[in-house]
């Protein structure tokens, strides 16, 4: 009987907990939103009059954009700041110079009204134009300042009709800025010339592309993007790298963006205690068409230029981006006001532009530094990538060895047994 009100008092109680928790969840929220900048993410749909095509699904292009975007705003997570605009949707004429202007901001970004959202989605009709040059300039406006996520998914189904302001270099206009914006698109027709130019707007901003051609798919990909927005995320710091090591700017342990031009190299320092390890590794992204055959080379080097170790990545045309990296472990020392040693990163590559393409600006470099405690002894390290998995491997060799000097004498035994009866 105690046991039972013991128990009644306990479940009692959890209630009261939970209930409480409910009633007054305003200061965690508020807590949670002081602490860390929300995520920004605006939807750009193509509301062009090719969208009235009616090849997903049995239905039009626009239905299932619509469709998409009511699933999608019902599991927008609450953190999430979201915003849509459109592109087409406004003009009906054949003036061009009037239809590339044709882009508004239908749903502003900020906290999430469901309904009101839902009603502004409704009232969009396939109309005009494909200005998405202009309509990714304005959305980068519209989620400009803070420190949070920002993303753009873009929505199409064409190229866009409004050159000479090219979408990808609006693009890479974009990535220049540092500002950390991540554009991913999403083409709603399978053509070669579509999905280029898509592809080319995701890649100059770190982005993804991909070709959807079912009602589910969309729903599933656009709900997956503005999860992602939500998820927590390293922000790269915009930095620039100088030609020479005297003057380079000097990295802590993060995540780093800078440009460089094709063919040239950039030097970034470095200061590493006694008994520290650095690690770094580089990644260099193709956002425009260069000739096969390239590679990229990570080196660590003095201030006088002397190399201490390298990496290098190669790249024949199949991938868009190439990546390397290097560790470099520091001899600990018995005096404790030794000074750090500084060590300069050298990045180099060897792109070279297509005939016709545009150098500037640089290609998009990602560079990590990350500095720790070095292992105990600086050359497990060097111990060809194996470090103290030596002691396993010489242990494994000592076992094999004495069992197979055990199996080849009670085979002899068991050979002499036989031989004797």
């Amino acid at each position: 009987m105690i046991t039972r009100q013991r128990l009644a008092a306990g479940i009692c109680a959890l209630l009261a907990t939970l209930t409480a928790g409910v009633a007054f969840p305003a200061g965690a929220v508020a807590d949670e939103t002081d602490s860390t900048a929300s995520p920004k993410v605006e939807l750009v749909l193509d509301v062009s009059g090719s969208m009235s095509a009616k090849d997903m699904d049995g239905g039009s292009r626009m239905a299932a954009a619509k469709q998409a975007f009511n699933e999608v705003l019902d599991a927008t997570p609450e953190e999430v700041q979201l915003g849509i605009r459109t592109l087409g949707a406004n003009y009906h004429g054949n003036d061009r110079k009037t239809g590339c202007k044709d882009t508004a901001q239908l749903y502003p970004v900020g906290t999430l009204n469901r309904t009101e959202a839902k009603t502004a989605v409704a009232t969009l009709q396939p109309t005009g134009w494909t200005p998405i040059g202009p309509a990714l300039l304005k959305a980068a406006d519209d989620l400009d300042g803070g420190d949070g996520t920002r993303r753009i998914v873009l929505i199409s189904d064409g190229e866009d009709t409004c050159q000479p302001l090219d979408p990808c270099e609006v693009a890479r206009e974009i990535a220049a800025k540092g500002i950390g914006l991540t554009i991913d698109t999403l083409g709603l027709v399978p053509d070669a010339k579509t999905r280029d130019q898509l592809s080319c707007i995701a890649d100059a901003t770190g982005g993804t592309y991909t070709s959807v051609q079912h009602k589910e798919e969309l729903s599933d990909r656009v709900g997956q993007l503005v999860d992602r927005a939500a998820d927590p995320v390293v922000t790269p710091v915009a930095t620039e790298g100088t030609a020479q090591c005297t003057g380079a700017p000097t990295l802590k342990s993060g995540l780093y963006t800078d440009r460089e031009e094709f063919g040239k190299q950039r030097f970034y320092r470095v200061d590493v205690d006694p008994g520290q390890e650095l690690r770094a590794s580089v990644s260099v992204g193709a956002d425009r068409e260069v000739n096969p055959d390239y590679g990229v080379l990570l080196r660590a080097v003095t201030v006088h230029g002397r190399e201490i170790v390298r990496g290098e990545g190669t790249g024949n045309g199949r991938t868009d981006v190439v990546s390397t990296g290097l560790r470099y472990p520091t001899a600990e020392s018995d005096d404790d006001n030794a000074p750090a040693e500084t060590v300069c990163l050298q990045v180099t590559n060897s792109f070279s532009a297509a005939s016709g393409v545009k150098t500037t600006p640089g290609l998009p470099l990602e560079l990590t530094v990350d500095v720790v405690d070095g292992p105990s002894k600086a050359s497990d390290v060097a111990s060809f990538g194996l470090g103290r998995g030596w002691w396993l491997l010489a242990a494994l060799v000592l076992t094999g060895f004495v069992a197979g000097l055990l199996w080849g004498w009670l085979s002899r035994w068991r050979l002499a047994v036989w031989r004797t009866n």
